[in-house]
C-alpha cells in the first residue's frame, strides 16, 4: 500500500498524483536588493536593461547606481519599511527601477493594473493601504494625472505622497527625478541589515476575472527563487537578452522577466509600453534577443503580422509561453518559424509567486506542446478529487501546490486566504489537471469553467484541442451557457485564418465521428477576438454574459 503523505511532503508515486521537485540548487536566502548587489559586483559593465524607445541602455553598475538612488529618495520623503508604494504605469525604465528600489528600501510594491479606471484605482488603493503612488501621465486612452483628481482626498486617506513619472510640473505631484538625487549607503546600509527575505515586498492583485481582485501579497523568498527557477528552466545567462512584452505589473513581467535576468545576469529588453507585434519584431532582430516572453495570443499575433517575413528571428533560441493554456499548432510554429528551438511551456498563478510546472529544454517537442512539464525545485504538487483524495496517475482532479513560493496571503484577508490555502499549506489552484507516469502535468481546465450538460461533466479545453487541429482555425473558447433542456449547452467562439470561409455546419461537421456527440457545440460564433484581462487571460465569464444576451434576442 503507497502512503500518499510522509510528514511534511508528499512521496513521489509512481501509482499517485503527488510529484515533489528537486532540492538542489539551494533556495536564495536574501533579499532582493542583495540580488541587485550581487550581479552588479559580478557583472558590473553587461548589460542590464534596454528599452530602446526610451533610448535607455544601463549596465548593471549603472542599475544599482539609479536603484540605490530611488530608494535614498522614497526614505527621504518619509516612507518606511512596511509601506506600501502603488506603481501605475506602462513597461518603462522607470517600472523596474520602482520595483528594484522598493525592495532595498523596505517598501512593499503593490502592483496597478495599467488598465484600470478611477472606481477600479481607488479600490486598489484602499484595499491595501496605498500611501505612495508612483504615476505615468497617461497611457493609451486613459489620462491618469485627471483620474487621479477626480477622487476625493477624503476617499483614498491612505495616500500621502504622488509622485509623476512625467518631468512636468504637476499640482499636487512630485517630480519622479527630484527622488533621484544624492545616495546615502550608509542608509541603505542600514536598512538592509533590518530587512528579511521572509518579509512581504510585493502586492499583486488577482486578474479580477471574477469578483473583486485580491491581494497577493509575496515575499522576497517567495519571488526571488521563482525568478532564479524559471530562468534556470530555460537555461538563461550574462549571454542572453529577454524580450519583454508582456506587462511588467504582472509576475509574468516582473518575476519571470525582471527577476530571472538579475537572477542570472541577462538583459532585460522593453520593446514598447505595451504589446505591439510590429515592435516586437523590430527589437528581437534590433537587439539580437536570444529569449522571447509572451503569451500565446501574442504569440499568435506576431505569427499573423503581414511583415513577418520581412525580419530575422534567428538570434531567437528560447523563450516562455505562458498566462493561459497554448494551443498545441501555436506551439509548433513558434519551434518551426520563429527559432525557439527551447521555448518552453510555465504554469502557475499569481498566488504561487507564480510558476509551479515548466516544461524543459530538453524535452521531447511532443512533451513541451501537449503538457506544462514538471515540478519546479524545492515544491511539491497532488491531483486530488472532491473528497480530497489524491487520485492515481493519468486521473483528473483539482490541482495543488506547496512550498517556498506560496504567498503570504491575500493582504489582511484571513478568511479568503483560507478559503484556497489549507491548514497543511497546499493552495488549491482550482484548476483540473492530471499528472501522467512520468511526471508531466496536463492542464484540462478550471473547475469553474466545467460545463455539466445532461449530467455530463465537459472540460472545455478538451474541445478547445480538438478544433484547434482545424486548419481553418486560429483561436478557440468554448463555454456553457445555460439551457432548459440539458441544464447547460456548449457555445464556441472561433476566430478564423484571414480568408478561411468555414460556417457553423462545417465545424460541427468536423466534430461529428470524432468527439462525443455531447462534446459538439450547439451554439457557435465567429469572432475576431475573445474580451481578455491586460494579461491575455480570456474572460470566460464575460463570454458567458454577452451569449446569453444574444441568445435571449433570437429567441433561445
Amino acid at each position: 500500500m503507497v502512503t500518499a503523505r510522509t510528514g511534511y511532503g508528499m512521496s513521489e508515486s509512481a501509482n499517485l498524483s503527488a510529484v515533489r521537485g528537486a532540492n538542489e540548487p539551494p533556495l536564495l536566502e536574501i533579499t532582493i536588493g542583495a540580488a541587485l548587489d550581487a550581479i552588479a559586483a559580478r557583472l558590473p559593465d553587461a548589460p542590464a536593461l534596454i528599452v530602446p524607445h526610451q533610448e535607455v541602455r544601463w549596465s548593471w553598475a549603472e542599475l544599482r547606481t539609479r536603484v540605490d538612488a530611488l530608494a535614498c529618495g522614497l526614505l527621504a520623503r518619509g516612507l518606511r519599511s512596511g509601506d506600501r508604494v502603488g506603481i501605475w504605469s506602462p513597461n518603462r525604465a522607470e517600472w523596474t527601477l520602482v520595483q528594484l528600489a522598493t525592495a532595498k528600501a523596505g517598501l512593499i510594491l503593490v502592483n496597478i493594473n495599467p488598465a484600470y479606471r478611477t472606481s477600479e484605482l481607488e479600490y486598489a488603493l484602499n484595499k491595501v493601504g496605498v500611501k505612495a503612488l508612483i504615476t505615468a501621465r497617461k497611457f493609451k486612452s486613459s489620462d491618469y494625472i485627471s483620474m487621479l483628481r477626480e477622487l476625493e482626498p477624503e476617499s483614498i486617506p491612505d495616500l500621502e505622497l504622488l509622485i509623476s513619472l512625467d518631468d512636468a510640473e504637476q499640482d499636487g505631484f512630485v517630480t519622479f527625478a527630484s527622488l533621484l538625487g544624492d545616495t546615502d549607503l550608509p542608509l541603505l546600509e542600514c536598512v538592509a541589515a533590518t530587512l528579511s527575505p521572509y518579509q512581504a515586498v510585493n502586492i499583486q492583485f488577482t486578474s479580477g476575472t471574477t469578483g473583486y481582485p485580491k491581494g497577493a501579497t509575496l515575499t522576497h523568498r517567495n519571488i526571488l527563487n521563482n525568478g532564479r527557477s524559471v530562468g534556470a528552466r530555460i537555461r538563461l545567462t550574462s549571454e542572453d537578452r529577454v524580450c519583454v512584452p508582456v506587462p511588467l505589473y504582472h509576475c509574468f513581467g516582473m518575476v519571470m522577466a525582471n527577476l530571472a535576468c538579475v537572477t542570472s545576469g541577462a538583459a532585460m529588453v522593453y520593446p514598447g509600453e505595451s504589446f505591439d507585434a510590429l515592435a516586437v519584431l523590430k527589437t528581437v532582430e534590433r537587439e539580437r534577443c536570444t529569449a522571447l516572453y509572451g503569451v500565446p495570443t501574442m504569440f499568435i499575433s506576431i505569427l499573423n503580422h503581414p511583415d513577418f517575413s520581412h525580419f530575422d528571428l534567428s538570434s531567437l533560441r528560447t523563450g516562455i509561453m505562458a498566462g493561459s493554456p497554448c494551443p498545441t499548432s501555436t506551439m509548433r510554429e513558434v519551434i518551426d518559424r520563429m527559432n525557439m528551438r527551447d521555448v518552453t511551456i510555465a504554469y502557475g498563478m499569481t498566488e504561487t509567486s507564480p510558476v509551479s510546472f515548466q516544461s524543459d529544454v530538453d524535452d521531447p517537442i511532443k512533451e513541451r506542446v501537449a503538457t506544462v512539464g514538471r515540478i519546479q525545485p524545492h515544491l511539491e504538487a497532488k491531483v486530488i478529487d472532491a473528497d480530497g483524495n489524491v487520485v492515481p496517475r493519468g486521473k483528473s482532479g483539482e490541482l495543488c501546490t506547496r512550498g517556498y513560493s506560496v504567498m503570504q496571503g491575500y493582504w489582511r484577508d484571513p478568511d479568503m486566504t483560507a478559503d484556497v490555502i489549507d491548514s497543511e499549506g497546499w493552495m488549491h489552484t482550482g484548476d483540473v489537471a492530471k499528472i501522467d507516469a512520468a511526471g508531466h502535468c496536463h492542464i484540462t481546465g478550471r473547475i469553474k469553467d466545467m460545463v455539466i450538460r445532461g449530467g455530463e461533466n465537459i472540460y472545455p479545453r478538451e474541445i478547445e484541442e480538438y478544433l484547434l487541429s482545424h486548419e481553418d482555425i486560429t483561436d478557440v473558447q468554448v463555454i456553457g451557457v445555460p439551457d432548459e433542456k440539458f441544464g447547460e449547452e456548449l457555445c464556441a467562439w472561433i476566430v478564423l485564418r484571414p480568408a478561411a470561409t468555414l460556417g457553423d455546419e462545417g465545424v460541427r461537421a468536423f466534430c461529428r465521428g470524432r468527439i462525443a456527440h455531447y462534446k459538439i457545440p450547439r451554439f457557435i460564433r465567429f469572432v475576431e477576438s475573445f474580451p481578455m484581462t491586460v494579461t491575455g487571460k480570456v474572460q470566460k465569464f464575460a463570454m458567458r454574459e454577452e451569449m446569453i444576451g444574444i441568445l435571449r434576442r433570437v429567441g433561445h
